[in-house]
Order: C-alpha cells, then sequence, then structure tokens
C-alpha cells in the first residue's frame, strides 16, 4: 500500500515537472537570450542585440506559443522595438515626407532614403533642410524609398554630420571678455566642430563652444566647461568661446529660491517707466542690472530699450525670499502630464502664447520625468514677498507664481480656482516660480 502511495506521488511529481517547471536553454548566440520551457508555457528572456542598441524584456508565453521557435517569437517581438535615428528631410508633402540618414547612421545605408507618413505625427514645423530625429517601431519595408511605421520625430539638435560654416560673431567688433560669464550650461545643438548652450537658469544669451564634443554627450545634458578666448557681442546676446575640457554639472535648483521672475510691459504706445521691486529676502541676479530701480523706454509689443539703447525682451531677476508657501490647495499632477496640464492652468491664469511657451519651456525639463508634481499658485504670498513698484501704473497686473513640489504617489488636494484679469489698458505680466523640498 505504502509503495502504491510512493508511485503515485511521484506520478504527480513527475507530471507537475513535465508540465510546470521551466527547463533553461541557452544562451543564444543573438546577444545573451536565455529560454526556460515547461510542456504548458515557455519564459524567455530577452537579451537581442539590434541595430540601434539591445532588446531586454522578459516575456511568458503560454500554450500553444510556448512550442514556437525563438525566431519565430521575435517575429512577433520585433514590431514592439523602437528604433531611433537622425536624417535630413528631403522632400515634404502634405501628409509624409521623405528623409536621409545622416552620414554615419549605423541602420540604413548612406544612400538609403526613408518615407513615412506625418498625418498621425505632431506637426514639429520640419521643412525641406531641417534635421529630425525619429523613432518607429517594427521593421523596415524594402522597397524604395524605405518604409517606416513612426510613433514621434522631432527636431534634432545633434548636427554632428555637420561643421557650423556661419560666422557667429565678428570678433573685430565683439567685446573680449577677461572673465567667466558663465559655469553651468545645457548643451542645445552639437555640430562636428563645436556646440551650442544656454545657461541653465535662462538667459537671453545664447553660447557658442567651439571644439568637437565627444559622443558621451548629448542635447540637453547639463555640463560645466573651462574655456579660453571669451568673446561677447551684446547687441545679439551672442558668446564665443574655445573649449578645453567639459565635466557633468550637479546644479540643481535652491528651494528657497525664486527662480526666473520675469516681467513684461506692454503699453499702449510708447512710454518711459520705471519699475522697483520690493523683495523680503535677497537678489542674487538681475538683467538688466538692478540698482533700485530698472528705467526702460516700453514698447507696445513689449520690447524695452535702456538709457544705452540696449533692446530686451522682459526684465529678469531671481533671488531668495522669506516667503512662507502654503500647500494645501492646489493640483497633483503625474510628471508626464505637466506640459498638458500647465499649457491649462496658464491661459487660465492671464498668459499669453509666448508667456506661457517661456514658462513651460524653462519649468518643464525639472518636472516631467517625475512620478507626480504638486502644484501650487501662490499669487498673495508671492506679492507679499516681492512687491513691485510701477510708475505709470499699470491698468492691468498678472503676476504668477508657480510652487512645486515632487512627489511620489498622488496626493489629494483641494484644488485652487484660476482666474485672470481680463488685459486692458497698459498689462504687467510676470511668471516665476520655485522648488519646496
Amino acid at each position: 500500500m505504502k509503495l502504491k502511495i510512493f508511485l503515485i506521488i511521484l506520478a504527480i511529481v513527475v507530471f507537475l515537472s513535465i508540465f510546470f517547471i521551466p527547463v533553461p536553454k541557452g544562451p543564444y548566440k543573438d546577444g545573451g537570450t536565455k529560454e526556460y520551457a515547461a510542456l504548458t508555457y515557455k519564459i524567455v528572456d530577452w537579451n537581442r542585440l539590434t541595430a540601434t542598441g539591445k532588446y531586454d524584456e522578459t516575456k511568458v508565453y503560454f500554450f500553444p506559443n510556448n512550442f514556437r521557435s525563438i525566431d519565430d517569437l521575435w517575429d512577433d517581438e520585433a514590431d514592439q522595438v523602437e528604433t531611433t535615428f537622425i536624417a535630413t528631410v528631403v522632400q515634404k508633402y502634405a501628409k509624409s515626407v521623405i528623409v536621409e540618414p545622416v552620414p554615419g547612421c549605423e541602420i540604413f545605408s548612406d544612400d538609403a532614403r526613408i518615407s513615412f507618413g506625418t498625418a498621425e505625427l505632431d506637426d514639429i514645423g520640419a521643412e525641406v533642410g531641417s534635421t529630425v530625429q525619429i523613432t518607429f517601431k517594427g521593421a523596415v519595408m524594402e522597397s524604395y524609398p524605405e518604409q517606416i511605421h513612426p510613433v514621434k520625430w522631432e527636431i534634432s539638435g545633434n548636427m554632428r554630420h555637420l561643421e557650423y560654416t556661419e560666422q557667429w560673431l565678428d570678433k573685430e567688433t565683439a567685446e573680449k571678455c577677461d572673465y567667466e560669464p558663465f559655469d553651468h550650461i545645457v548643451i542645445t545643438q552639437i555640430y562636428a566642430d563645436c556646440f551650442f548652450a544656454q545657461t541653465v537658469i535662462p538667459m537671453p544669451w545664447t553660447i557658442k563652444l567651439n571644439g568637437q564634443l565627444s559622443e558621451e554627450w548629448c542635447v540637453g545634458d547639463q555640463i560645466v566647461c573651462t574655456y579660453e578666448n571669451v568673446y561677447h557681442d551684446s547687441e545679439n546676446y551672442r558668446y564665443e568661446v574655445d573649449l578645453l575640457s567639459v565635466e557633468a554639472s550637479d546644479w540643481q535648483p535652491d528651494p528657497n529660491a525664486c527662480y526666473k521672475p520675469v516681467i513684461y510691459l506692454y503699453p499702449e504706445e510708447k512710454t518711459e517707466v520705471s519699475v522697483k521691486l520690493q523683495l523680503d529676502g535677497q537678489l542674487t541676479c538681475t538683467y538688466p542690472a538692478y540698482n533700485g530701480e530698472w528705467q526702460v523706454t516700453a514698447a507696445p509689443d513689449g520690447t524695452l530699450t535702456d538709457e544705452n539703447g540696449q533692446t530686451y525682451n522682459y526684465l529678469y531677476w531671481e533671488g531668495e525670499t522669506n516667503a512662507k508657501w502654503d500647500m494645501k490647495q492646489g493640483f497633483c499632477v503625474k510628471g508626464a502630464d505637466t506640459a498638458a496640464f500647465l499649457e491649462w492652468a496658464l491661459e487660465e491664469l492671464g498668459l499669453n502664447r509666448k508667456e506661457a511657451n517661456e514658462f513651460i519651456v524653462y519649468w518643464l525639463p525639472l518636472m516631467e520625468q517625475n512620478p507626480y508634481n504638486i502644484i501650487s499658485f501662490q499669487a498673495e504670498a508671492y506679492t507679499q514677498a516681492a512687491e513691485l513698484q510701477i510708475d505709470p501704473a499699470p491698468d492691468t497686473l498678472i503676476r504668477v507664481f508657480m510652487v512645486w513640489q515632487k512627489t511620489e504617489s498622488y496626493v489629494n488636494l483641494e484644488p485652487q480656482d484660476l482666474t485672470a484679469p481680463q488685459r486692458t489698458g497698459f498689462t504687467v505680466v510676470e511668471w516665476g516660480g520655485t522648488e519646496v523640498k
């Protein structure tokens, strides 16, 4: 009797082992894919090399797919693989384009032409000659031109295949600087022999750094450089320097600082305007320089001119304040939804498209990768901490100040009611923000 029970148990164990315990196979010579197969299912730990890297996923395939070969299963997976390349637009139609991959592209041959539809993609303003970065899924359809299924595209700042041939500034008339005007910067465009950047705290300057940037650096990277031979074209807000070295920047926003409050002035006719700022705290940066007062001539389109004839788009300041922020009201927004939320909120708060765009371009890179952001617009606390005295007094004053905080999970908040006055007469608009920890 005991023997019979033992044999039954053994049979059950064998049955379960055959049906449910996977046996390892591999690794395969495709980059290291491993397979674990049972009679009813198969686990594949994909590590397959592709044209642009490695496909690294773990998938479970149940009966009857577990009997398919690894290559057959890969045919299905390949449709989900995203591939990215850089190309130049050579022909543009109403709902499609043809592009040529830049020289050195490992995915396509040097003489390849690629066609794809644009009807379901964002309008990025690409024209013939534009350099674009394209991401597509699945295989390339062999035809002429070759065809792909894109999931997104964007204007690319990576132009390593080209040398910069235009004159950036005239060194005969530009000012030679004996000081270092910037430290932490963000890469905006890369050429074969130089790259362009802007300061991490946006100022109206664009910087050209002469020298080759290694492949480890990409557009959007935050860096610190050493450099020499500094020239400044103050009329066009341009710097040019010769690069010596580059390393990663560890700059992070100061949670006690008000970043990039900018003040726009829109009189109904050209007007001499005085702006004074009374800050409960300490100013750390201003542009143009603030010496107890800004005095400018403001035009209806917002252009500001100082006594030396220099023009500006806005008055800029940055500082540390003693303001106390109340985060009981506001919004908890997914990082990925931040851009759409700000588009809506800033319109409700009275910013026009240009002002909202400049706001979003500054803050979005700091927020969109977070799981969630708590966002609160602190009009009362901000205006008490940073009082403006404007002469002549504006007919309409709009001041938007965003206080935000990263959070790992959703937080339920009492929503704010966002409103703005109607723009009439001499209008002054200001926006800024700060991160709290």
